[in-house]
């Protein structure tokens, strides 16, 4: 099939007027008559010539038209890729954001005491935290351990006294959150500890519950807010064995209950955090029982990956075994380092 533009410029060229056709010999005309037709042949050829370049332009025109016309129906064509939508640049703090998602963050602290002299002390403790978020998934490992002993002061020339154990004690625990929504996240966590001071030989234990975050949110000055609340329930078993001062075995015990949890971090600063994680567990298996825990933590920050903790702790154990307070604290300081 021809294009437009060849159809019209061939319907152009038909219209143009034929030039006059010459005399035949049997009619031959006076030298006036054949100058007045030459006048008019050379204007025939005048008005066709001009006729003829009128239509040239009018094709180019037409040509262009379609041209146009054509490209025009292909963009709107569907399945016709479309351009590119302009975009806004995106931020810096934007970009960091976008190359943190579904990476793990990984936190490792230490903290020593050290005294020799006359009197003998020291203390190490370490944590290991590591988080990962991705669309549908938040898993976090926490690893954490103490030990420490100290030597009572004495009188030179006298016997030394024996070292006594005062800290001896890990924890391990896994969680895996599985998000519903932004907001709400149902979870399954394990966990494993000892304490041989407490007299608690192992702790296995395993919780399912429900997590909410109520907020979560980045400020301007590079501080940010969050507050979750857990509802779960969990299951415990604790094997006693007395270490200290005489080693003696203890019956074990269970524990299990509703759990409520609140985890709290507000950012003082791009450089000061403020974290606090609190728990309420009445157990309801066994003996009546009530296990609270807050850890209470003050962050600041020195390099962009140095930090200095500050960390007070609380456990209370309104059944604790048999010779134990029912309350130990802590407050400790350790350098923090983020990767």
């Amino acid at each position: 099939m021809l294009p437009a533009h060849a159809l019209l410029s061939a319907f152009l060229t038909f219209q143009t007027p034929a030039p006059a056709q010459p005399a035949t010999p049997a009619q031959a005309p006076t030298s006036e008559e054949a100058a007045t037709a030459a006048e008019r042949a050379a204007s025939s050829a005048e008005r066709a010539a001009a006729a003829a370049e009128r239509a040239a332009e009018a094709n180019a025109r037409m040509a262009e038209a379609i041209e146009s016309l054509a490209r025009g129906i292909a963009r709107t064509a569907p399945g016709a890729e479309q351009p590119p939508a302009e975009q806004k640049p995106e931020t810096a703090a934007e970009k960091k954001e976008e190359a943190r998602k579904d990476v793990w963050d990984v936190t490792v602290g230490l903290g020593l005491i050290f005294i020799t002299g006359n009197a003998s002390t020291v203390t190490f403790n370490g944590l290991v935290a590591a988080e990962r978020k991705s669309e549908h998934w938040i898993y976090s490992v926490k690893a954490s351990g103490v030990y420490g002993e100290s030597r009572p002061p004495g009188l030179q020339g006298e016997v030394v006294t024996v070292a006594q154990v005062t800290a001896l004690n890990a924890a391990l625990q896994l969680r895996g959150d599985r998000r519903f929504t932004e907001r709400i996240s149902g979870y399954l966590l394990g966990a494993a500890d000892t304490d041989h001071v407490r007299s608690v030989e192992f702790r296995g234990s395993g919780e399912a519950g429900v997590g909410i975050i109520w907020l979560d949110e980045k400020r301007k000055d590079g501080g940010e807010a969050f507050l979750r609340t857990d509802l779960a329930f969990r299951y415990a078993r604790e094997m006693r064995f007395q270490y200290y001062p005489t080693p003696t075995n203890l019956p074990d015990v269970s524990i299990g209950g509703p759990r409520l949890g609140v985890a709290f971090k507000y950012g003082l600063s791009k450089d000061v955090a403020f974290l606090e994680e609190f728990s309420v567990l009445p157990s309801l298996v066994d003996d009546s029982r009530l296990l609270i825990n807050s850890q209470t933590q003050l962050t600041v920050r020195l390099t962009k990956a140095l930090s200095i903790a500050t960390t007070f702790l609380l456990q209370y154990d309104s059944v604790p075994a048999a010779g134990k307070l029912p309350t130990d604290t802590s407050l400790s300081v350790s350098a923090a380092i983020t990767f």
